[in-house]
C-alpha cells in the first residue's frame, strides 16, 4: 500500500518501454515523492533528471516520451513538466477513494512492511551502572526504543539490547563509594564524600541493605576480599534502579549483555575474537605514533597488539592488546560486535552520545574485519539536552550528584511529552526541553496538537453515534459509499495519510525517528484544518444529519486519520487518547 513504490514501479515501466531493446539503464536512482508544493500535483518523479544523460536525451525530451506512458495509467488524471525535467502526476479521485477503502481495510496494519528476513540489534542507552538514569540519557533511550519500534514495524526482526558495562573501572568506583555508605549504615561518621567517589544519596539504600546482610563482616576484610562481594551488588541494585526509571519512560528492553562475561576464562572471547582477526590478517604488534591534541589514556609509545583497522576504513590502527598485556576498552568492543554477529544480527545499530562520535568510524571498520562485509554497523549520535525551568537552564553533574534525575522529569511532565519531544529535532542537533512548554494546551506544543487531534477524532465519532448516523464495518466499506470525497481538503488529507507507509520505512532505513514526531504534526494539522473549515463551512462538516451517505464518507475519513494517529503515536511510545482532560 506504499503508493510512492507502486508508481515507483509504474514509473520505471513507462521508462523501459522507451528504452531499445537489449540496451541497460540504472534505474535507481529513479525516485518517486511528494511534491514540494502540492498544488503541483500528488506525485513527482525525478526519472528524466536522472535518465537523461545515459539515454543520450535532454531532459524534458526525455520527459515528454515518459509522460506519454503515464497519461494512459488508468489511475492518472494528468502528468505535467516542470523546470528542467521534472514530472507531476496528479492522480483521478477514485485512486483516492480505492486506497482508502484498502486504509480502511487494513486498520492498524495500514503501513505494516512484510517481514524482510533481516535480524536487527539496537543497542541503545547502555549507561554506566553507577547510578539511577539522568536526563542525558533520557534522549538515547527514547531515540534507540523508536528506531527498534520502526524496524519492527517495518518488517525487520529487533532485539532491543542494553550492554551493562560491569568491568572496567567505574564499578570498582561505585563499590568504593557503597562500602563507604555501608559503613555509615553502620553507624560511624563518614563525613564529606571524598573526591573521585560517587556522592549520591541514591547510594544510601545499598549501603543499608549491605549493612542488613553482613553486619559488620565486611570491614573486617580486606579490599581484595570486599570489593568484588560489595561491587555486585551495588550493580544489581543499579541496574534495578535503571530498569525502573526505563519502565517509567516506556523503555524495555529484551537482553541485556553483561560486559564482564566477555573476560571470563582470561578474556574468553575477546582472545578468541583477536585469534580470528589474527588469522584474517587484520592483527600486528607495533606502535602507533601520538595522536595529536590530548593524549587518550589508552596510548602508549610501546609496542602493542594492534588491529589493522585502517585496511577497512578506519583513520588509524586501533590498540587491543597493551604491552602490559591487559585488554584496552576498545577490544571488548570488538567482541561484543562478535558476539552479536556470531548470534546472527546483520546490522547492529549503537545509539551513542554525540561524544562518542569518534567511534563511528572504528565501529564500521570493526564490522567489515569481523564480517567480511556481510554485516554492518550504524552509529546514531544524540546531542545533548538542555533542561529549562522557568526560563533557566537547569545544570546537572552526575559526579557530583547534583543532577535532574530522567524519573524525576518524567513524574512531573508525563512520559508522552518526554517521549515525543525527545524526537522533535533530528537526534544530532541539540535540543532545548522545556518544563512548561511540553505540558502547555496549545498549537505549538506539538505532542498535545497530535494528541488532541486523535480525541477529536473519537469526539466527531460520538457525535456520529448521538446523530444516529448509521456506520458501516469499515474492513467492508464499498466504494460507492467512500465516492462523496471530492473535497481540496478531503483528498489533501488522503494524499497525507498515503505518506505514512513510505515514511516509515524512510525513518527506519535513516534511522530518523524524528521523521515520525513530524509528520504526525503535519497529519493533526491537516485534519484540524478540515475540522475549522467546517465550522465556517457547515456543509463541509464530518457529520451532518442531512446527508447521511456523505456522512458516512467522511467519518471514514475520520477513521482513517485516528488509525494512523493512533498507530504513529504508538510507535513513539505514546497514547492515543479519545479525550483530553
Amino acid at each position: 500500500m506504499n503508493i510512492f513504490a507502486d508508481f515507483e514501479d509504474r514509473v520505471k515501466n513507462a521508462v523501459k518501454a522507451i528504452v531499445p531493446a537489449g540496451e541497460e539503464i540504472d534505474l535507481s536512482k529513479l525516485a518517486v515523492e511528494p511534491p514540494r508544493d502540492a498544488a503541483h500535483g500528488d506525485l513527482a518523479t525525478n526519472a528524466a533528471m536522472v535518465l537523461a544523460k545515459g539515454l543520450a536525451m535532454k531532459p524534458r525530451d526525455l520527459a515528454e516520451k515518459i509522460a506519454e506512458g503515464l497519461r494512459a495509467d488508468s489511475d492518472v488524471e494528468s502528468v505535467a513538466i516542470a523546470g528542467p525535467g521534472f514530472i507531476n502526476m496528479t492522480l483521478k479521485q477514485a485512486f483516492w477513494t480505492a486506497h482508502l477503502r484498502l486504509l480502511l481495510a487494513a486498520d492498524r496494519s495500514y503501513g505494516r512492511g512484510a517481514p524482510t528476513g533481516r535480524k536487527v540489534n539496537v543497542e541503545y542507552v547502555s549507561a554506566n551502572p553507577t547510578g539511577p538514569m539522568h536526563v542525558g540519557h533520557c534522549r538515547g533511550a527514547v531515540v534507540g526504543d523508536v528506531i527498534a519500534r520502526l524496524l519492527d514495524f517495518a518488517g525487520d526482526a529487533v532485539t532491543k539490547e542494553y550492554y551493562i558495562n560491569d568491568a572496567g573501572e567505574q564499578v570498582s568506583v561505585l563499590a568504593r563509594s557503597a562500602f563507604l555508605r555501608y559503613r555509615e549504615a553502620l553507624g560511624e561518621e563518614i563525613g564529606d564524600i571524598p573526591a573521585g567517589l560517587y556522592p549520591g544519596d541514591y547510594l544510601v539504600p545499598v549501603g543499608k541493605a549491605l549493612a542488613e546482610e553482613y553486619g559488620e563482616t565486611l570491614v573486617k576484610m580486606d579490599e581484595a576480599e570486599w570489593l568484588p562481594i560489595v561491587r555486585d551488588r551495588a550493580i544489581d541494585a543499579m541496574m534495578a534502579m535503571i530498569r525502573a526509571d526505563l519502565k517509567l519512560l516506556g523503555v524495555e528492553h529484551d537482553v541485556f549483555f553483561s560486559e564482564r562475561t566477555l573476560h571470563e576464562g582470561n578474556g574468553g572471547k575477546i582472545a578468541a575474537t583477536i585469534a580470528d582477526l589474527r588469522a584474517k590478517g587484520f592483527i600486528y604488534q607495533g606502535t602507533l605514533p601520538p595522536p595529536k591534541g590530548q593524549l587518550p589514556e589508552d596510548w602508549e609509545d610501546r609496542e602493542q597488539t594492534l588491529l589493522r583497522s585502517t585496511e577497512v576504513g578506519d583513520d588509524q590502527d586501533r590498540p587491543l592488546v597493551k604491552s602490559s598485556g591487559a585488554y584496552t576498552y576498545f577490544a571488548a568492543d570488538v567482541a561484543y560486535f562478535r558476539d552479536k554477529f556470531e548470534r546472527g544480527f546483520s546490522e547492529m545499530i549503537y545509539v551513542l552520545g554525540a561524544d562518542h562520535g569518534g567511534y563511528v568510524k572504528r565501529l564500521e571498520a570493526v564490522a567489515r574485519a569481523i564480517s567480511g562485509g556481510s554485516a554492518v554497523a550504524d552509529c546514531v549520535l544524540c546531542n545533548l539536552v538542555k533542561l529549562y525551568r522557568d526560563g533557566e537552564p537547569v545544570k546537572m553533574s552526575k559526579r557530583s550528584g547534583d543532577f535532574v534525575t530522567l524519573a524525576e522529569v518524567v513524574e512531573e511532565v508525563g512520559r508522552d511529552p518526554v517521549r515525543f519531544m525527545m524526537l522533535y529535532r533530528k537526534s544530532d542537533a541539540p535540543l532545548d526541553f522545556d518544563f512548561r512548554k511540553v505540558t502547555e494546551q496549545s498549537k505549538d506544543n506539538p505532542v498535545f496538537y497530535v494528541q488532541y487531534a486523535h480525541a477529536r477524532t473519537a469526539a466527531i465519532f460520538r457525535q456520529a453515534a448521538e446523530s444516529k448516523i448509521a456506520l458501516p464495518a469499515w474492513d467492508k466499506v464499498d466504494l460507492a459509499t467512500l465516492e462523496g470525497l471530492t473535497d481540496v481538503g478531503e483528498i489533501g488529507l488522503l494524499r497525507k495519510l498515503a505518506e505514512f507507509p513510505r515514511l516509515v520505512r524512510q525513518a527506519a532505513d535513516a534511522k530518523e525517528p524524528h521523521r515520525l514526531a513530524f509528520y504526525l504534526n503535519d497529519l493533526a494539522a491537516a485534519f484540524h484544518a478540515q475540522y475549522n473549515r467546517g465550522k465556517d463551512m457547515p456543509e463541509l462538516r464530518f457529520v451532518n444529519q442531512n446527508e447521511q451517505e456523505l456522512s458516512v464518507a467522511r467519518l471514514g475519513l475520520v477513521k482513517a486519520v485516528a488509525t494512523v494517529l493512533s498507530v504513529g503515536l504508538d510507535l513513539i511510545g505514546a497514547d492515543a487518547p479519545n479525550e483530553m482532560r
